[in-house]
Parts: structure tokens; sequence; C-alpha cells
């Protein structure tokens, strides 16, 4: 019998059956291209191009919103260069709390667990509300039938809570298929935009720097960060993917390229159809159906059907990857003794994070009740499930995954300074610096637009009660730390070790008492 805490268990098939306990992710279910199709799925493009980027230009009124898309793909690519090589090192399924937790203290990656359960949970909510306002479009359009947006939105919150517990490769591929459809859509209507442009025809002006000026312009660099959000997901994987230290650090440069092109072209594409001068007017106006405005007049009302259809499967296919996420954290938090135990055992059958799941079912059956009780519009108003629940949800969430990236920034430095490698690691080090002072100074702004996004007038409430959340999930998480490394400093040096705490408790179990 091996003695001592150097002792571990190779193999990963040892860690899942120990005791007759999954307490591993299985591995190898997941290449480049399913993990890529993963990540991808949670920027939900018609969903950006139809929700994100009309709220921009008509609530925010900031019509450089291409340009953001440009400048947030540098920023993100910045942060990718030590993200990513900090995924070499570090495979946890709790990635973004993991690596902070290495990086900065134990106690600062329970704060960082928190959060990001707050913020993914946030917005996948957020997502169910514009979900259920458009089903109940489509039921009203094509079947003359009133249907409160809530009982679509509950419906899906079920949908997406049972196929939590299914294989990871199973979604890939429903999240695979369902992406590419909604790319190949959203690339018609920017040539057919571009091909019949409004009156100012192809100008350029969403691109001049002047264009980013704006009351809105702090909480349109958050919500346009919502956008991207999927490609810092990759690490969640890594459990789970064939050679991790390659696979997840070409995902997330590939995901960052990708959406940073794809989304400036289809914000563009948005002011040439509009024209820059009104895109702004039109947007506050038609709101979430502005897309369909203007592929109805270009390209007819098949295909602008089509999109309708599309639009809700996209939505359902980034609710799907915001879910995994969710339900992987709490896996990861539960295995290193953040949560119960029971969120650190996966599926026997299918190898899903089962209790997680569970987890994130229940938190966003009771918002969207809380928010359904709440509504006192007639049905078809967009106010509380786009306006409130999307929008609100969203700019919280993005807040959070936008501090999250700052702190595991300055993170991967302090891994590094302390490893004794900072020298070999200088120019990443110096990315990884640079990418966290500018999201930092995107937080901050963030939370000074708030009131903006909100609508709300100067001293309301909801200016700090929506970002206070963050606020609040940042102060419990170190409270929790700090009682934890005193109360529990065996579970507090576990934090962010995944499968390396467990086989340390192997060991410890191995050692023969003295």
């Amino acid at each position: 019998m091996p003695t001592g805490r150097s002792s571990t268990l190779q193999d990963p098939a040892e860690i899942r059956t120990y005791k007759g306990q999954d307490r591993a992710l299985r591995a190898d279910r997941l290449g480049t291209a399913g993990l890529l199709l993963s990540v991808l799925a949670a920027s939900a493009p018609l969903m950006v191009v139809a929700g994100v980027m009309p709220t921009t230009f008509g609530v925010m009124g900031i019509v450089g919103q291409p340009l953001l898309f440009v400048i947030l793909g540098a920023v993100l690519a910045l942060f990718s260069v030590g993200y990513a090589e900090m995924s070499r090192h570090v495979h946890n399924a709790g990635a973004f709390y993991a690596y902070i937790a290495r990086g900065l203290g134990p106690t600062a990656g329970a704060a960082a667990s928190l959060v990001a359960l707050v913020a993914y949970s946030a917005m996948q909510v957020g997502v169910f509300g514009i979900l259920g306002f458009e089903i109940s479009g489509l039921f009203a359009t094509y079947l003359d039938i009133e249907l409160a947006w809530w009982i679509p939105a509950l419906l899906a919150v079920a949908v997406t809570g049972g196929l939590g517990w299914l294989k990871i490769d199973l979604n890939a591929k429903v999240l695979g298929v369902l992406l590419l459809i909604e790319c190949v859509l959203v690339v018609v209507f920017d040539i057919a935009a571009i091909a019949e442009p409004a009156a100012e025809g192809l100008s350029l002006h969403a691109f001049d720097p002047e264009t980013l000026g704006g009351a809105g312009f702090g909480t349109a660099l958050c919500f346009c960060i919502a956008a991207f959000v999927g490609f810092e997901q990759s690490p969640v994987y890594a459990e789970e993917t064939s050679k991790p230290h390659i696979v997840v650090s070409r995902v997330m440069f590939l995901a960052v390229g990708f959406v940073a092109f794809f989304f400036a072209v289809s914000a563009w594409a948005l002011t040439v159809a509009t024209g820059p001068s009104e895109v702004v007017k039109t947007s506050a106006e038609a709101g979430p159906t502005l897309l369909f405005q203007l592929t109805e007049s270009r390209l007819g009302t098949t295909f602008t059907d089509v999109l309708h259809v599309l639009f809700v499967t996209g939505m359902f296919a980034a609710m799907l990857s915001f879910h995994n996420v969710v339900a992987r954290y709490a896996f990861a938090m539960g295995r290193e003794g953040l949560l119960p135990a029971t969120f650190g055992r996966t599926n026997a059958g299918t190898g899903a994070p089962a209790t997680g799941s569970l987890l994130q079912t229940g938190v966003a059956a009771l918002v969207v009740i809380a928010f359904a009780l709440t509504d006192d519009k007639p049905a078809g108003d967009p106010t509380t499930p786009v306006l409130h629940l999307f929008t609100w949800m969203g700019s919280v969430g993005a807040l959070g995954v936008t501090l999250l990236m700052a702190a595991a920034s300055f993170a991967v430095i302090a891994f590094f300074v302390r490893r004794g490698t900072a020298g070999a690691q200088v120019w990443r080090l110096v990315a990884a610096g640079t990418a966290g002072l500018a999201l930092l100074a995107i937080a901050v702004y963030t939370v000074k637009d708030f009131g903006v996004l909100v609508g709300a007038e100067k001293g309301s409430a909801l200016s700090w009660v929506l970002p206070g959340i963050i606020g609040a999930a940042v102060v419990i998480g170190l409270v929790y730390g700090s009682v934890l490394r005193r109360s529990r400093p065996e579970t507090h040096a576990r934090i962010g070790l995944g499968n390396e705490a467990f086989r340390l408790d192997q060991a410890a179990e191995d050692t023969p008492s003295t």
C-alpha cells in the first residue's frame, strides 16, 4: 500500500470509480471541432444580432458598435494569451476560479467560484426571457393564440435541465448544427444589407472612434462582451478533451477571432441597412424585431419565417451551453468542498454533472417565476421578458464575467511569478497585465453607466442593486473563503486543485495512522 502525500492515482478510471462514486468528468470526449462548436454556441449569433445589437444601438445610443467588437476582440485576444498558457498547467472544470485560486490564493478562488455561478446563471436565465417573448410572438402571428411569455420560458427551463443529464458529445452535436445554420442565415442577411443599403450607402461611419461617445458607453462595452462569452469556457471542458494542453488554447483563439470579425461585420451591416444616422432611432423603436423587419423587406417572408424559427433554436443552443458551464462549475465546487459533496458527483450513466444541472434548473425556474409574477403588462409587451429579464440579467452576468477575466489576468501573473518562471513568460505576462487593466476599466465604466441600461432616473436604486448582485457575490465569497481558512483549513487548501484534491484524499487514506 503506497504511503505519503505524494501518492497519486494515475488512471482517470480509478478516480471515477473510487468507492463507487464518480469523482471526475469523462475524458477524451471532445476534440477541437466539438469544443469549438460548444463554446461558440453560447455566443448565439442570431440572439446577438437580433437581441444584443438593437439594445446596444437603441438603449445605449452607441452607433460605433462595430468598432466596439474590434476593440474588444483585441483586448480579449491579449487576455487569451495568458489564459491559454494557464490552461496548459491547470486542468479544472472550475476554470476561472481554479486559475484565480492558484494565482491569487484559495480565498480569492472561493469568491471567484461564487461570482462565476451567479454570472453564468444570470446570463442563462436572461435568455429565457427573450426566448419566451419570441415564442409567444410566433404563437400570436402564426396560430392567433395569445400565450404568456413565461409559459414557453418555463418549458424551456425544463427541457434544458433534462438535456443537462445527457452526454456532452450529444450536446456538442446539437449545438454545432444549430450554430452552423445560424451563421449561414446571418451571413445571408449581411450580404443582403450590403447589396441594398439605406440612403447613406455603404458608409463606414460606424467605425469612426467619435461614434463611441454617449452616456451608455460603459454599459455598451459590457453588453458587447456578453456577445463574446463562450470562448473563455474552453478550459471548463479541459478534463473532457483530448490533448487539453493543445486543444483548449487553440479553441480560445479561434473563438475570439471568429466572434470579433463575425459580429463587427454584422453590426456594420445593420448600420448600412438602416443608415448610421438612423440606426439608434430605428433600433429604439423596433427593439428585437429590427432584424426581422430588415429581412422582410430584403429577403421576403419565407426567409424571415425561417429566421424566426432559427432565432428560437439559437437561443436554445445558448441556454444549453450556459447550463453546461454552470453545472460544471457546481461540480468542481462540490468536488473541492465549496458546495456539498453531492455536487461533486457525476451521473454514473452519462458522466454528466447531474446535481449541478438540477441546481441551475431550479434557480432558472425560480427567477423566471419571479419575473412572471411581477409582469403586469399585456401579452406581447417586451418590457418584462426582454428589457428587464434579458437585458438586466445579461448585463449582470456580463459584468461578473468581465471581473472574472480581469482577476484571472492578474492571477496568471501571480501564478508564474510564484513558480519562478516569470522570466520565460514575460511577453505573456505583459499581455495578461494589459488585458487585466483594460477589463478592470470596462467593469468600472459598466457600473458607472448601469443606470442608462435600466433607464433609471438619477439616484434610482436599480442603478446599484443590479451591479450590487455581483458585488455581493464577491463579498460573500471572500467571507466564506476566510471562514474556511480558519475553520476547515484542509478544505481551504483544496480550492482550485480539482482532481489533485481527490488524489491527496486517496493518498491520505492510504497512509497508515501512527
